[in-house]
């Protein structure tokens, strides 16, 4: 008691001296061992009431003024740089303590605080974890800490801390966090949480969007209220957005006389970008690179669903009742493409269906009765349900009874532990992980407040899903849907991003079990020294009946010195965003890892790159210290007991390959792993056609190659636009080439010039079409249509037709390895006053067509005889004229040349050839209008 009496009336009189300034932060160690078994620990409450939700204000104190409350959000390329600033000044005549408290996303990374008190300064600097608490130690004279607590909403911490100053002191608080933006939906959504407690003379919020392919949209949903609907004000352009929000006193007011704020709620920002084509973005920048990829225009993937309900005592009432209706819906987003059958369980274990069944409309109807009869009671057999499912899954796959390129998926839906059968996690957990196939997922939702959400998570990661927390407390029924619309629609499967040999290091994951629409994966690395200023992507998945390779490429200088021009870009993201992923995926593997040996290899590897890079992680932490380092705070990054040290998301790779987990979005992903020499991304094969062949180019001019004459001899089809011309009919292949013809902008010299606008290829045997025009590429089968763009290299595969596209040149399809065609894309300027882009079709000769084959080309696949004489100097001197006999007909022809543009689209190269007057006539068979067809997968109907 002395010696504390002695303390106070030290601290008094240094009080008076106006020289004391204690720093009091509300916090929580993380201890080494997660103690992930103590019962106790994993419900351990870690969300505020109601009542302290309402508490929450960002300044903290008694007679206090807010001079300034200044958030500024950076956003480059997905990557947020958020800076809080307020000014305070103790107006009261007592000292007191001032708080400060932000709340920020729990995805978020703290990277620096600062504090000025009076003049003296207090900067931080990111340490490990023992290291900063050892020199905190040293200095502190008060066994109090600053840190990082949970908080009271889904997604958030709260940064809290308190600074005892003398009346009239000034002081300033600002916190730094940066975040990746997870697309989900379709849109990136950035939110600020403002509590400000009171009225600020100075209240500013500026958020600055620089997205280098383009802003394609930005929205300021109006969650503050009707109030600030007009004070928020958005200004956009091809690139670039700011977003502010600057409301005066009196607009912040409740009401006219009021002195409290009306602010307290989230400002919220969506946008999406442009995306040129479905070969992702790969953007360069001070020397690290980040490729994303949101392909869209794919058809979904079939599903195969086992939904897993926890009906136990606990889920009674509310829970229930939004459980059920948020089935309803989901059970109506079901097609009949997809497999669906529901498990339900307490102590005991009931199947709606043993077997999976088609989504009609009968057995949906089906299910939603059965939905709605459910009576919860009783204790949770999670893993016994959990099993059924799976052998259901394995069960449907084993008879055939599904589409081998579906995607198979649980979705168990529970609110508590497991209370009967197996009950000991660690088993549940391995004994799922057993018995799951590799190409199965599991989605763990976890409803309310004292579910285990963390080993709902760690079974999700480990297979190759995600978890999802669902509040009862907020309308857990739209929040269920919300999740499923994230995993319901997914395009792709087996997704690998490679890069050539040599180029990248140290790359995050990239390797991912599935994509699902509206979703985005990223992955970064560190560019290596190269000759070469260009740095190019592979992309291979598997999409509905087709597998696709895309390609794109970046210049590895363009944007940096973009960047510099822009006066609020984040130029650091490349760098940052890098580490953000790479560290967000070790502490997920740290999560899982199978011994003590790796876990500490691995949080060595965390502690190294978040010191480097300035995050406070759950492994390292904040010293915030004076400049002449005799006064220290810490910032902490506590330990939560349900999600062990962090949430990582991902889910580990088949086989015995090492376990490497992914950042959040999206999260349903197989590991990576380094792809074998032979199989190092290598460019979509290029495809050499023969010197000699038939084409048709320009405004359409024929060439016909005679191999056997060694004879090329033109002609022109002057129809009109919008008919289709039959190029290649052939009903023994069961292939039909067509293309449709377009016209120049407006007449010239006396002519309207046709061109040939879209190119159609028809497979019949497979039903597969692949439609060539000038905007884009399109492959369908009847069912499911898949459409690229000019914009990228890319080569699709399906049913025996495979389709190269060399970006902005050229496509070639070719079907059962024996027949190809080439159509050459023509772009001109846009503004030109007459001529269009067109197409120009190259078609070999030595084709395997079958003897049915005819058309305006396919006929001569069949070499007529023909024979030219009595050559001699036509009208035009530079032009002989001759006669030609072939097919019965004697034809005066003239000499003269085409384009062959397949090595020079500009000025083509000269190919000398006969040309054939009045469209062909009498060297083609009948007339061309006889080749005029209704559609583009139209065969020649010949007599």
């Amino acid at each position: 008691m002395k010696r504390l009496l002695l303390l106070l009336l030290l601290g008094l009189l240094l009080l008076q001296q106006g020289l004391c300034f204690e720093f009091v932060i509300d916090g929580e160690w993380e201890e080494e061992e997660s103690h992930i078994g103590d019962h106790l620990e994993r419900h351990k409450r870690e969300i505020l009431t109601s009542d302290e939700q309402e508490d929450f204000e960002a300044i903290r104190g008694n007679d206090i003024t807010v001079k300034s409350y200044k958030v500024e959000s950076r956003i480059t390329s997905r990557f947020a740089h958020t800076t809080v600033r307020n000014s305070v000044v103790n107006s009261g005549s007592k000292a007191q303590s001032i708080g400060f408290n932000v709340q920020i996303p729990k995805r978020a990374f703290i990277t620096n605080f600062t504090m000025n008190v009076n003049g003296i300064t207090f900067v931080g600097s990111v340490k490990e974890k023992t290291v900063a608490r050892n020199l905190y130690a040293q200095a502190r004279s008060r066994n109090k800490a600053a840190g990082i607590i949970r908080a009271n909403s889904l997604d958030l911490e709260t940064f809290k801390t308190e600074v005892h100053v003398p009346p009239g002191s000034d002081i300033e608080f600002e916190l730094h966090y940066q975040e990746m933006m997870q697309r989900k939906l379709g849109f990136y959504e950035h939110s600020l949480y403002l509590q400000p407690g009171r009225l600020v003379p100075q209240f500013q919020v500026d958020v600055y969007v620089y997205e280098p392919k383009g802003i394609a949209m930005v929205q300021t949903p109006n969650t503050l209220g009707e109030q600030f609907a007009e004070l928020i004000k958005v200004t956009s352009s091809k690139d670039k957005a700011h977003i502010a929000f600057k409301p005066s006193l009196n607009h912040q007011r409740k009401c006219g006389n009021c002195t409290d704020s009306a602010i307290d709620g989230v400002f919220t920002v969506i946008y999406d970008v442009t995306r040129e084509n479905n070969a992702g973005e790969l953007q360069v920048s001070d020397g690290h690179f980040v490729h994303f990829f949101a392909p869209s225009n794919l058809p979904s993937l079939p599903k195969n669903v086992v939904f897993v309900i926890d009906i136990s005592g606990s889920m009674w009432g509310v829970k229930m009742k939004q459980t059920v209706q948020a089935m309803q819906a989901i059970l109506d987003d079901l097609t009949i493409d997809d497999h669906f059958s529901i498990i339900d369980f307490n102590h005991n274990v009931h199947c709606w269906s043993e077997e999976l069944v088609p989504g009609s409309s009968i057995q949906i109807e089906d299910a939603k009765k059965y939905i709605q009869s459910i009576k919860p009671s009783g204790g949770t057999n999670i893993n016994e349900a959990l099993m059924r499912a799976v052998q259901m899954l394995i069960r449907a796959s084993s008879q055939g009874l599904i589409d081998p390129r579906s995607v198979s998926m649980i979705i168990l839906v529970s609110d508590g532990d497991p209370t009967v059968g197996e009950i000991k996690l660690s088993t549940i957990q391995k004994n799922v992980k057993r018995v799951m196939r590799e190409e199965f997922s599991l989605f763990s939702v976890g409803i309310g407040f004292d579910v285990d959400y963390d080993f709902l998570e760690r079974i999700a990661m480990e297979n190759r899903g995600i978890a999802q927390r669902i509040y009862a407390n907020h309308d857990a029924g739209e929040q269920l849907r919300t999740f499923y619309r994230q995993v319901s629609s997914p395009l792709l499967r087996k997704i690998s991003i490679q890069f050539p040999e040599d180029t990248v290091s140290d790359v995050t994951q990239n390797r991912f079990d599935k994509y699902f629409s509206g979703s985005e994966l990223v992955v970064a690395g560190r560019v290596l020294p190269s000759e070469s200023n260009t740095l190019t992507s592979f992309t291979t998945a598997s999409a509905a009946r087709l597998d696709i390779t895309l390609e794109t490429e970046a210049d590895v200088l363009e944007l940096d010195t973009e960047l510099a021009k822009q006066q609020h870009s984040f130029t650091g993201f490349a760098r940052q965003m890098w580490a953000y992923l790479t560290i967000k995926q070790l502490i997920g593997e740290r999560a899982l890892a199978p011994t003590a040996a790796k876990k500490r290899k691995i949080t060595q590897r965390i502690m190294a790159l978040a010191v480097e890079h300035q995050f406070v992680t759950p492994l390292t932490a904040m010293l915030v210290e004076s400049e002449d380092a005799k006064e220290r705070l810490l910032a902490d990054s506590p330990k939560n007991p349900k999600h062990g040290c962090c949430s990582g998301f991902g889910g580990p790779p088949s086989g015995p390959a090492p376990v490497h987990l992914v950042y959040q979005p999206p999260p349903w992903v197989q590991m990576t792993t380094p792809a074998p020499p032979s199989q190092v991304a290598t460019r979509p094969e290029q495809i050499t056609l023969p010197h000699k062949l038939n084409l048709v180019d320009n405004d359409p001019h024929f060439i016909i190659h005679l191999p056997r004459s060694n004879m090329d001899i033109c002609f022109n089809a002057d129809s009109n636009p919008g008919h289709i011309l039959n190029l290649v009919s052939d009903s023994g292949t069961g292939v039909t080439v067509n293309g449709q013809l377009i016209s120049s902008k407006k007449v010239h010299k006396n002519k309207l010039n046709t061109y040939f606008g879209t190119i159609a290829v028809y497979y019949q045997p497979e039903g597969v079409s692949v439609t060539v025009s000038t905007d884009s590429i399109t492959m369908t089968d009847g069912r499911n249509n898949h459409t690229f763009t000019w914009g990228a290299t890319a080569k699709i595969a399906q049913d025996g037709v495979r389709v190269s596209i060399v970006k902005n040149s050229h496509v070639t399809i070719t079907i059962s390895n024996s027949i190809q065609v080439m159509v050459l894309l023509h772009r001109v300027w846009r503004k030109h006053p007459v001529n269009v882009d067109f197409l120009g079709i190259y078609i070999p000769s030595d084709n395997q067509y079958s003897p049915l084959v005819h058309g305006l080309i396919g006929q001569f696949s069949s070499e007529p005889e023909v024979s030219v004489y009595d050559i001699h100097p036509g009208v035009d001197p530079l032009k002989k004229e001759a006669t030609m006999e072939v097919k019965g007909n004697r034809l005066l022809v003239t000499r003269g040349w085409q384009k062959d543009y397949r090595s020079d689209k500009r000025h083509g190269s000269n190919i000398y050839c006969w040309f054939i007057h009045n469209s062909g006539k009498g060297f083609i068979d009948g007339h061309y209008t006889n080749y005029i067809v209704p559609n583009l997968n139209s065969f020649l109907q010949t007599p």
